[in-house]
């Protein structure tokens, strides 16, 4: 994908959650925090700090294992899943980081559309 076409569908992607959940437009940890809560599976509920900030991770690491950085270990006796790092991350520039974070978060909300 084009960095047009990742900031076109990106754009989309944010006015379709916009929508469904009736605000506004949200950014890149807003969608990392949407992916953890749907990760843990436990339902809309309240979080901690540090609970959304471990959100943020799992969707980090969930979305990261699409390119084999990242394997799924199992859950803890609570349900919140543990990653292994598998081969360390590369130095991205933070614009190449925002591109690939993004381009992965178009491909998780399609795959999930297509369940």
């Amino acid at each position: 994908m084009t960095p047009a076409e990742t900031n076109r569908r990106w754009a989309e992607l944010q006015n379709r959650i916009a929508e469904e959940f009736d605000s506004d437009k949200p950014d890149i940890k807003v969608m990392l925090f949407l992916i953890g809560v749907q990760e843990l599976g436990q339902g809309p509920k309240k979080f901690s700090k540090r609970q959304k900030e471990e959100l943020m991770h799992i969707a980090t690491c969930k979305l990261l294992s699409k390119l084999g950085f990242y394997e799924l270990e199992g859950a803890d006796q609570d349900g919140w899943p543990h990653w292994k790092l598998i081969k360390p991350v590369p130095s991205y520039s933070m614009l190449e980081q925002e591109m690939l974070i993004k381009s992965l978060m178009i491909d998780y909300f399609d795959e999930i559309d297509n369940v």
